[in-house]
């Protein structure tokens, strides 16, 4: 599949800015097929420590037929990673600490998914915590139990490092049915996102794509096969939204059959895309979050 700037070339469908209120009055309609699986997901969170050391952690939850686990990694360092196998009936350890070294720093990782629940995908939605500490500060929280374990297992307190999650990418596998939550801000509340690709009517030749966040539909895109590259941008929680779009590989290269959704949040008064400053971002203190799915049509 091209590179994601492809998405801006002259085939490209471009929409009108548009705010989500603005339809209200359309629902959208619950499909019959079931979701597509979620098989991967990262999330990639920059920790700043009290020396103003910047440090990128990227967690990865992962599950397949035959394993499921955690892998967390430090900047591009993959000899620092902290691996778990979580479905492994002999080697799995569901509670512990490891400790690793990682540019000069000692870091520690603390976990207990020992009551973990795991309904729909390969990351937990509750009933765990993971702990990162980076030179005796904390450098990373996760897990609704995070909070008591972390009362019980710090009393006297701990330095807390500032630390905010800037991408989350997804990968799905199945139909053309996509289901997932997202978060953009820290004081927002979390979305329902369904993405969709069927006819506009029981019988029609000609696929459509539909978006919707909190069962309203924020894009429909017809003729599908012909727009199939394409960009709009929605207002949600005060904030602008970039909507990218890339099925180019299901009609045409149907042996990888992967396409690509974007959801990237910018300032009101940046007109740049997200390519064009992601450079740029790796310097400024303010971080814009972005959410990648990559789904995989085999059904």
């Amino acid at each position: 599949m091209r590179d994601f700037a492809s998405c801006f070339s002259e085939y490209a469908v471009q929409v009108s800015d548009t705010s989500c209120s603005s339809y209200s009055n359309n629902s959208c309609i619950s499909p019959n097929p079931i979701p597509s699986v979620q098989n991967a997901v990262t999330c990639l969170y920059r920790t700043i420590l009290s020396n103003q050391k910047k440090i990128l952690i990227t967690v990865t939850w992962c599950k397949s037929s035959l394993t499921q686990g955690l892998n967390i990694t430090f900047g591009d360092d993959q000899s620092s990673a902290f691996k778990l196998n979580t479905n492994s009936r002999l080697f799995k350890k569901l509670k512990g600490s490891k400790s690793l070294e990682f540019q000069n720093s000692k870091i520690e990782v603390i976990w207990d998914l020992s009551a973990a629940r795991y309904p729909t995908g390969p990351e937990p939605v509750d009933g765990y915590y993971i702990f990162v500490t980076i030179d005796s500060e904390l450098g990373l929280i996760l897990g609704d139990t995070a909070q008591e374990a972390l009362m019980k297992k710090h009393k006297n307190g701990t330095q807390m490092a500032k630390f905010s999650l800037i991408s989350r990418q997804e990968h799905f596998t199945g139909n053309t049915l996509y289901s997932t939550k997202a978060q953009f801000c820290n004081t927002g509340a979390a979305h329902d996102i369904l993405i969709r690709c069927s006819g506009e009517k029981d019988g029609q030749k000609h696929p459509v794509l539909s978006v919707c966040i909190d069962k309203k539909i924020v894009i429909r895109i017809k003729r599908l096969q012909w727009n199939f590259r394409g960009n709009q941008t929605i207002l949600l929680d005060g904030l602008l939204v970039d909507l990218m779009w890339d099925v180019h590989d299901w009609f045409y290269n149907p042996a990888s059959g992967y396409a690509v959704f974007m959801f990237r949040t910018r300032s009101g008064m940046d007109s740049r895309l997200w390519l064009e400053e992601q450079q740029l971002q790796k310097d400024q203190d303010q971080v814009e979050f972005s959410l990648l799915i990559c789904a995989c049509k085999t059904l």
